[in-house]
């Protein structure tokens, strides 16, 4: 089966190759028989397997040879595990069977942000700031525990259960729950809200099997509360599936116009056209942009930028401009293969250079935000449907550059972040917020002071001096934190939307 994906490769260790080996030469050699049929690498790993001194199992090293076959193309074709296809694929289908919990990692701990709203651990009465102490008889707590193994503990077969401990303030003993596990959505349209009477906002992390309906229900929603104008926010919005994308990129076309085309050596020219007329096509459009924003991210933002239908605001986008198909292998494995690469309304690529390292190019971002380029140098320069100046070979470049100062700045803010102390004070203070009051009632400056004194506790000599913006911006952040563990993503990001300069700059343009 072959799928066509637009997603971020992340990068892999290579331990074994194919391509070099080194050694001593004894000076003796002979000639290897090959059959035609079965080729010099099978013959070589074939000659390696009768003949190594250690003896070599092909078995147990074959992923990681995979893996250093599939580096040799390009940065986006992999090999996938059959462990790493299993999550890839639910993430992308929009559900997993699990236990329904939010969590994060604190002091070693597993801490329950939320259980997710109809899912098995709500059902259950599991709550915010529960501790999850031990999973099927096996203590997890001050044990180094990450993300990953987390997932791998509560996540299995729909229906299959997991016994759990969880350490609960106010109780003497330990709490047992026998948890079903059940189907657990997955979202890929974050948040979706009205910023001021006309103005609507939707943000997007990743183009899913759901994105097309997720999309729909929320601007109609926006439409419903008369919203005229629409931020587009793919911010960190890495890809996803190319269908999904130009779904998109319909609902603000008129029919007929060209969204994108793809062409490989092996692959005929495709071209992609909207087939109707778009519900959002009256809307007007600003699209916000990152370094983060790559693949299908940048075939929405580069479509609405030659044709002209909207502004793009931001940081200039990732860089990918090659599609892979998916495919599928007996045990359960994967390979995603670049077998073409896509273009833009305009003809042009946005794929950046590859030749030099892996490091190199997925951090090349870092580079050009530091000496704040904007666009990249020699690219080559193609015209819009108006005839603006737009240019190829290394992303999307917005039409309103932002440079961001947070990165390199905020060095009190990053520390703050990097200890880990706004979930759990979080946590901690929620307990003493109305509820009913709702989260405007939530006062920055009496969190903010009580978050001084609880960093004291956690480390007296810490130095909170910074810059005002600075402040402010750590403010508003713990405050919408706060009211996610309570309302949801869709609070916090309206919250965040308050100070966030990407989208006040669209504001402004917008009207």
């Amino acid at each position: 089966m072959k799928t066509l994906y637009m997603n971020n490769r992340n990068y892999q260790p290579i331990i074994y190759s194919l391509i070099l080996i080194v050694g001593i030469y004894l000076g003796q050699y002979y000639i290897i028989p090959t059959d035609k049929e079965e080729g010099k690498t099978d013959s070589i790993i074939r000659l390696i397997e009768e003949n190594y001194v250690d003896g070599f199992d092909v078995e147990k090293h074959e992923e990681e040879i995979l893996k250093s076959i599939m580096k040799e193309l390009d940065p986006h074709s992999i090999y996938i595990p059959k462990k790493e296809q299993t999550y890839l694929e639910e993430d992308m289908q929009g559900s997993f069977s699990g236990v329904g919990i939010e969590f994060n990692i604190i002091k070693d701990s597993l801490v329950v942000v939320a259980p997710i709203s109809g899912g098995p651990s709500e059902r259950l009465g599991i709550l915010s700031g529960d501790r999850i102490v031990e999973v099927d008889g096996k203590n997890i707590a001050s044990v180094g525990l990450i993300n990953k193994d987390v997932i791998e503990k509560l996540r299995g077969e729909k229906g299959s259960e997991v016994d759990i401990k969880i350490y609960r303030k106010g109780n003497k003993n330990l709490l047992d729950y026998t948890i079903e596990r059940g189907d657990i959505p997955t979202y890929s349209v974050d948040a979706s809200f009205m910023i001021d009477d006309e103005i609507g906002y939707i943000k997007v992390n990743r183009f899913s099997a759901t994105t097309n309906q997720e999309f729909y229900e929320g601007t109609n929603k926006l439409l419903s509360s008369g919203m005229k104008k629409l931020v587009l926010d793919l911010r960190g919005n890495p890809g996803g599936y190319l269908g999904s994308a130009i779904y998109i990129c319909n609902e603000f076309l008129d029919e007929g116009e060209l969204i994108v085309y793809t062409e490989g050596k092996y692959r005929k020219k495709e071209e992609i056209f909207s087939d109707k007329e778009g519900s959002l096509k009256q809307i007007n459009l600003a699209v916000l942009i990152d370094e983060g924003s790559a693949s299908a991210s940048e075939i929405v933002s580069g479509c609405i930028q030659d044709l002209d239908r909207g502004i793009i605001i931001g940081k200039r986008s990732f860089g990918k401009g090659l599609v892979q198909e998916e495919i599928k292998l007996a045990d359960g494995s994967a390979v995603r293969l670049t077998t073409q690469r896509y273009y833009m309304p305009s003809g042009r690529s946005i794929q950046k250079p590859y030749g030099n390292s892996e490091l190199e190019y997925n951090l090349e971002h870092y580079t050009r935000d530091k000496n704040k380029e904007l666009e990249v140098p020699d690219s080559l320069k193609y015209t819009t449907k108006k005839g603006r100046i737009v240019f190829g070979g290394g992303g999307v470049t917005p039409d309103s550059i932002m440079f961001s100062e947070i990165t390199l700045n905020y060095i009190t803010f990053n520390q703050i972040l990097s200890n880990n102390w706004i979930p759990e004070f979080s946590l901690q203070y929620q307990s003493r917020v109305d509820k009913s009051k709702g989260y405007n009632f939530l006062d920055r400056d009496l969190i903010y002071s009580e978050f001084k004194k609880y960093v004291k506790t956690k480390k007296s000599d810490f130095d909170l001096t910074m810059g005002e913006k600075e402040e402010r911006d750590l403010k508003n952040f713990i405050k919408a934190t706060i009211a996610k563990n309570i309302w949801g993503k869709n609070t916090y990001f309206k919250i965040l939307s308050e100070e966030d300069e990407y989208i006040l700059k669209a504001v402004q343009v917008l009207d």
